[in-house]
């Protein structure tokens, strides 16, 4: 008799331990929820240092004029109106050598 209630213990033991390990709340799943929540945190913080940023411009643009001066002319290319604007262009590679070559030409 002593002898089958110790497997039938064994069996509740074995049992509780595969249920423990591979159930639908055991170590794996714990592990697995763990990274996620792990990943999780790393995108919050990313989005949160974004979100900060973006008060920051908001907070700017609201206070003064000059965030939106420099908001203008960097995205807009605005200028004032007593400014004068040069714009440098450098020739594309085919047109420098073409330039050169109609020179020479010139020359000769």
């Amino acid at each position: 008799m002593l002898r089958w209630v110790a497997l039938i213990l064994l069996a509740l033991l074995l049992a509780l331990g595969v249920k423990l390990w591979a159930g639908e709340w055991g170590f794996r799943e714990i592990a697995r929820l763990q990274a996620q929540i792990a990943e999780q945190k790393t995108e919050n913080a990313k989005l949160k240092q974004r979100n900060d940023q973006l008060q920051a411009d908001v907070d700017d643009l609201r206070r003064g004029k000059d965030a939106v001066e420099e908001r203008a002319r960097s995205e807009l290319g605005l200028i004032k109106p007593d400014e004068i604007f040069y714009q440098v262009v450098d020739p594309a590679p085919g047109e420098a050598k073409a330039g050169k070559d109609k020179k020479d030409d010139a020359q000769h």
